[in-house]
């Protein structure tokens, strides 16, 4: 049994599908939206991270195949949502800079795609059977959620070492700016004092 057990744990790792991360660029009062064409019942993950731009800020929508609204955040800078598809068609999700007059913004997001789900149409299965199917999917789905998590830390760490550095080179230029003003006002007052003291001969 155990060995059943190890055996489909190790199908389950070597068939977990590759889930790719984008990285788009959405400029200034533009928008960019993004299709997917499930069945009803297939989980639905939409994950993002503002990279670059202005307040790290974006809008974000996720529309059904009808028309409705399934999610709508705005101005965030990172955001997990996951839903169920309510029907069949093509969902449709958007990030929207509109709010940006000048900025454009650099966008990491993932849009994970469960699979379709299954029929139960043979009732007499082994109870042993769905159990290890069960915690095998649940097992997938806890590795997809780490992978997901490891990418938005690389990103988060990438963003705050970009701050630190900016702020870092700031601190010099502000340290260096200071030197510069305190160096120029004691040579002003090396000069003031030594005219002030200055003995002017009459000739």
């Amino acid at each position: 049994m155990y060995l059943n057990i190890a055996i489909g744990v190790l199908i389950s790792i070597i068939s977990l599908k590759s889930i790719d991360c984008y990285f788009i660029n959405i400029d200034a009062h533009a928008e960019e939206c993004f299709f997917d064409k499930v069945t009803s019942g297939t989980k639905m993950s939409l994950m993002f991270e503002v990279a670059e731009g202005g307040f790290l800020d974006i809008d974000v929508k996720i529309y059904g195949p009808d028309g409705k609204v399934i999610h709508q955040g705005d101005r965030e800078s990172n955001g997990k949502y996951t839903f169920a598809a309510h029907m069949d068609g093509v969902y449709r999700y958007c990030f929207n800079n509109k709010m940006s007059t000048v900025t454009p913004k650099i966008l990491m997001f993932t849009m994970d795609i469960g699979e379709k789900p299954k029929e139960t149409d043979n009732m007499e299965s082994d109870a042993n059977h769905n159990k290890l199917t069960e915690m095998i999917n649940e097992l997938s789905t806890a590795l997809t959620g780490v992978k997901h998590e490891q990418e938005y830390m690389e990103v988060r760490e990438r963003i705050h070492r970009a701050i630190n550095e900016n702020t870092n080179s700031r601190v010099v230029l502000w340290s260096f700016f200071e030197a510069l003003v305190l160096v120029a006002m004691t040579l002003g007052q090396v000069y003031y004092l030594k005219r002030f003291f200055e003995v002017r001969r009459v000739v």
